[in-house]
């Protein structure tokens, strides 16, 4: 065990000895916990179809990068715009409902609130083909952002039910293939579709009028959400584990009051802030380089839209999973030589290794230079996926769960999928004064703040490694 680490009956600041309590009830678990886990077959069932439901959200998030040209070209938006559409647009639903949705997730069917709001999301990107002004695009692109309120909480909560603490690293690594596959068949077949549609001349549909060639591809990738939906029903609902006695009346699994969720956040503090505040940094520059990827390589090295989803999606199927299973391999070493704190340190690791790549990339000379140097920023990106995720649940008690991930992903979301490619457009517009000049705003976006967020991560590793020996006396 690591030296960083409390003593392992310690929580919420009080010693578990004699009469001493806990200021938030989670020190007593409940009956489910002294319960098998579920059978590998079931949990990794149920991994699978939360990867598909992964796999068609970021298809339907991330197909708008791949139009950027024509959309502005036809809604005539600028670059500043655009960023608006692919960041913030995506995040206001989640900035408006995300936490009262979370609130149902910690005493509600998880399976059932996943299912709704991958419907909600599979239609609204089909919506996204009939805008014809940037403010309907803009309204089409807030219900797209229902998906991530509705299914983010809910799956990771699933997920730290259906897996003991230590296999729970990997599992998450698998389930992010739903991710990286999902930004690589949005890279691939989007591109496809992308470069097959955009030439079209428009066409007058009967009771719709005019379409585009970019508006037919949002109708073509909304549909599969929809089977992905009816398959969610069929994910067994695991019993949850670390829950408080306190918390259950009769058969039924009560709400948690705001103000003790909020309490046990406060108490800790230490672990919680630099995390959320490190993730949310990280990920302004994760989205805005992958939000302006296809319109830097398609601008700076006269790429098509075909072209970059082939070898960007090709990278993302290969290159981004392996860098996640790596990932949880080295919290998993870590977490054999006893350190508590084995997630936040291959967090870290993940952090400071690849900068240097997102800084020189997008400077390179020519295409394949680039390329190659993002190959080697994508794999040491990846590593952090999967720990970082691990280590928020297994922190975390049962009956807070839903809230306190969907407070997280709001930070990552709204400051990241939010600011993120609005920067980028900023710095384009504004500093650069050309949409030739992309390389260089995203070179200076990582520069700016990635050490920001190696900063945070170091600062977080060491109370988390003492929250993860406090959380033993509960769960």
């Amino acid at each position: 065990m690591s030296n960083d680490s409390a003593p392992s009956g310690y929580l919420g600041g009080e010693l578990l000895s004699g009469t001493a309590t806990a200021s938030i009830p989670v020190s007593r678990p409940a009956a489910a916990d002294a319960e098998p886990w579920p059978s590998p077959a079931q949990a990794w069932y149920a991994v699978s179809i939360f990867a598909l439901s992964l796999l068609v959200n970021m298809l339907d998030r991330g197909i708008l990068t791949l139009l950027v040209e024509p959309i502005k070209h036809d809604l005539h938006l600028s670059d500043f715009q655009i960023g608006l559409l692919m960041g913030f647009a995506f995040v206001l639903f989640y900035m408006v409902l995300g936490l009262p949705i979370a609130r149902l997730v910690d005493f509600k069917t998880r399976r059932t609130i996943i299912a709704i709001g991958i419907s909600i999301w599979s239609f609204m990107t089909a919506f996204c083909g009939l805008a014809r002004t940037f403010p309907q695009l803009f309204l089409c692109r807030v219900g797209v952002g229902s998906g991530e309120a509705c299914t983010g909480p809910a799956t990771y909560s699933m997920m730290a039910d259906l897996f003991p603490k230590e296999k729970l690293p990997r599992a998450i690594a698998v389930l992010n293939f739903g991710f990286y596959a999902g930004t690589g068949l949005a890279l691939v077949i989007g591109g496809s579709l992308a470069q097959m549609f955009i030439n079209l001349p428009p066409k007058t549909l009967p009771f719709i009028g005019t379409i585009h060639g970019w508006q037919l591809t949002f109708f073509i990738v909304g549909i599969p959400g929809l089977i992905v939906a009816a398959l969610m029903r069929t994910v067994p609902e695991p019993k949850r584990r670390g829950v408080a006695a306190e918390n259950i009346s009769g058969a039924h699994l009560k709400p948690l009051p705001v103000r003790d969720v909020l309490r046990y956040m406060r108490e800790h503090a230490s672990t919680y802030v630099p995390m959320f505040v490190g993730m949310g940094v990280q990920a302004v520059m994760m989205f805005g380089i992958a939000s302006w990827g296809p319109a830097f390589y398609i601008r700076t090295y006269h790429w098509s839209p075909a072209r970059f989803g082939l070898v960007q999606g090709v990278l993302a199927l290969t290159v981004m999973p392996l860098g996640a299973f790596v990932g949880s391999l080295i919290a998993e070493r870590y977490a054999k030589k006893g350190y508590d704190d084995a997630n936040m340190r291959a967090v870290l690791l993940g952090s400071i290794l690849p900068i240097p790549g997102y800084i020189i990339f997008p400077m390179m000379p020519s295409a394949f230079w680039a390329v190659t140097i993002s190959v080697y920023a994508l794999f040491t990106a990846s590593w952090v996926g999967g720990p970082i995720n691990a280590a928020l649940q297994s922190i975390t008690p049962n009956q807070m769960r839903g809230q306190v991930t969907a407070l997280f992903l709001f930070i990552f979301n709204a400051v990241g999928y939010g600011l993120g490619p609005t920067i980028v457009g900023l710095l384009s517009d504004l500093v650069f004064h050309s949409g030739g000049q992309l390389g260089p705003a995203l070179a200076l976006t990582v520069a700016l703040l990635a050490p920001i967020g190696v900063l945070m991560m170091w600062l977080a590793r060491k109370p988390y490694g003492r929250s993860i020996a406090e959380s033993r006396a509960w769960g």
